[in-house]
């Protein structure tokens, strides 16, 4: 049963199990089209799983996918998912210049916009990759017509590492209308610990996610933020040779719970669009609820 009134905010980073920072040392960019694809098969399950629960989410989609496969962003789109902005091949943001950053996100959103004939408002960094190594990256983000990111998660990581950073929405500096709305997290002794989703909602009991996202919405009066991977849903994925240790236990950890665990959250909390769910901050669509806060 769907607990309390506050609508929570859904997402999946669309890319494929060969485009991640985990498998990066063993799948050269140059050689991704000799891979077996396997998102457009692990998006629609998740599609379908949508559908069965009427519930809508934000797709966050590499441009590389759009290009190859059409047909899936134009089914997000039709069934009522928001189409924003994953980068065109999933570059960090911290492996940029802003003019290689810009370039980026503005192909990639007139690719989207292209293929899905819908606007796309919304950026999410390849690994959360903003940080204090791109304090420029917001405002080249709105200045490419960008209404919102969702590029940060707040907790302390080797990958990326922002346990300073606001853990609600917020503007971030030097910005007029960009919004930036980050992975939830819970606060703790002092610590922010991961409730957001990702390899934490794999590795964590389920138990642990259900009463930080209830306390986030009831203690807080915040909606939660929450992503996973289409490439998470699928413990058949190939396994290329060669991946380190600690990625190889990162990337397939209990890849077999995803789908149950996915199907309780959609029926635990109420979920929607990151568009609808912070509403016209966004530039989005107005018919969706507000949070009840907005600060810094």
């Amino acid at each position: 049963m769907t607990s309390g009134s506050i609508t929570n905010a859904l997402s999946f980073d669309v890319e494929d199990y060969f485009q991640v920072q985990a498998l990066a040392s063993v799948c050269d960019r140059a050689q991704w089209d000799a891979f077996e694809p396997r998102v457009e098969r692990n998006t629609n399950l998740i599609l379908d799983l949508l559908a069965e629960h009427g519930v809508n989410a934000t797709f966050f989609t590499l441009g590389w996918v759009a290009e190859r496969f059409p047909a899936l962003v134009r089914r997000m789109v039709a069934e009522g998912h928001e189409l924003a902005s994953h980068g065109y091949d999933h570059h960090r943001v911290d492996g940029q210049t802003a003019a290689q950053f810009s370039a980026d996100i503005t192909r990639t959103k007139g690719i989207l916009e292209d293929v899905g004939g819908v606007p796309v408002r919304g950026y999410r960094a390849a690994t959360f990759s903003v940080g204090a190594s791109t304090p420029w990256a917001f405002k080249v983000l709105e200045d490419a017509g960008y209404s919102y990111s969702s590029s940060i998660y707040p907790v302390a990581h080797d990958n990326y590492s922002n346990p300073d950073a606001p853990r609600f929405a917020y503007r971030p500096p030097g910005t007029a209308r960009l919004w930036e709305y980050p992975i939830s997290t819970v606060r703790i002794a002092g610590r922010n610990l991961p409730c957001g989703g990702g390899g934490y909602f794999r590795a964590a009991p389920y138990g642990m996610f259900r009463r930080a996202i209830a306390h986030i919405n009831s203690n807080e009066g915040r909606p939660a933020v929450f992503y996973l991977h289409p490439w998470e849903v699928d413990p058949d994925q190939p396994r290329p040779a060669g991946v380190e240790l600690k990625s190889r236990f990162r990337h397939y950890l209990n890849l077999h719970r995803t789908v149950p665990r996915l199907k309780r959250l959609l029926n635990d909390f109420r979920w929607d669009r990151i568009d609808r769910t912070f509403g016209p901050a966004v530039g989005g669509a107005t018919d969706g609820p507000m949070p009840l806060k907005l600060s810094a």
